[in-house]
């Protein structure tokens, strides 16, 4: 069994809603070149493949916020040491969670999902989400982006055939419920989109925003930063003024990568 003092830093990177863990592939070539051991585990109920997921999606019906976390945490615990975390996404919500419980010693939250006490609420992201939300039963459901609502939400920045091949490559249906718990988490005492951001004794957090997303405008990861400014922790923000939501696996990904990448280096982890 490898030494944890001696293993590479593990990496584990949490896709979001609509995408397959698959979409991570290039940055895990990236990583485990500059030293790292990366890992993309699929969410719960996710298949081992874009077709099997397409074809089983009452699979992922159901998982929530907090079983989605418990899942990363039981993989977390598996790894020799404890890793950086790499989120996009509902994936960057999922990070900030585990940063908080101190699964992590450093995380990087990409166009995160909106966590409890963001208040802006812009019509890009009302339009965004509304496909799912304006039918209560998708809380309970799988639910599938149609490629008008996928061109919008993830390719608004991109060239319309790039936009659609992206959207055959790696979608695949998302539980609804997540969307759910994150809309109403400002309504609720309790809310599993909640993070504690006042925590002093964690390691250092990286969020990182698209000036064109639409499902998570710019407005919404800034606000999300401020709610860190009572934390001596590390916590920075950095913006690419030209990138949509698929910035993490579009044709300019390493653009976003090698940002990554460097910053983890000035972290020392």
């Amino acid at each position: 069994m490898m030494n944890p003092v001696t293993a590479p830093r593990s990496v584990v990177f949490v896709h979001g809603l609509w995408i397959h863990s698959d979409a991570w592939d290039p940055w895990l070539g990236l990583f485990e070149a500059a030293g790292y051991a990366p890992i993309a585990p699929a969410w719960p109920g996710e298949e081992g493949s874009i077709e099997l997921t397409r074809a089983n999606p009452g699979a992922l019906a159901g998982r929530g916020i907090d079983e989605i976390t418990a899942h990363y945490a039981q993989v977390i615990d598996g790894l020799p040491n404890p890793p950086v975390v790499i989120g996009h996404s509902f994936g960057g919500l999922i990070a900030q969670k585990l940063l908080a419980q101190g699964r992590a010693v450093a995380a990087v939250a990409i166009d995160p999902g909106q966590i409890k006490g963001v208040k802006p609420v812009p019509l890009a992201q009302v339009r965004a989400g509304l496909p799912i939300l304006k039918r209560p039963r998708n809380k309970h459901r799988a639910v599938a982006l149609t490629k008008r609502q996928f061109r919008f939400g993830f390719g608004n920045a991109l060239s319309r055939d790039e936009a659609d091949e992206l959207f055959e490559r790696w979608t695949i249906p998302g539980p609804g419920l997540p969307l759910f718990e994150a809309t109403t988490a400002n309504f609720k005492k309790v809310s599993p989109a909640a993070v504690d951001t006042r925590k002093a004794d964690r390691g250092p957090l990286l969020m990182i925003a698209g000036g064109k997303d639409h499902t998570v405008p710019l407005k919404v990861v800034k606000a999300a930063h401020s709610l860190y400014r009572n934390s001596p922790a590390t916590t920075d923000l950095e913006v690419f003024p030209d990138r949509g939501h698929s910035l993490v696996f579009d044709s300019k990904w390493r653009e976003i990568a090698d940002y990554t990448l460097a910053w983890l280096r000035r972290q020392a982890v």
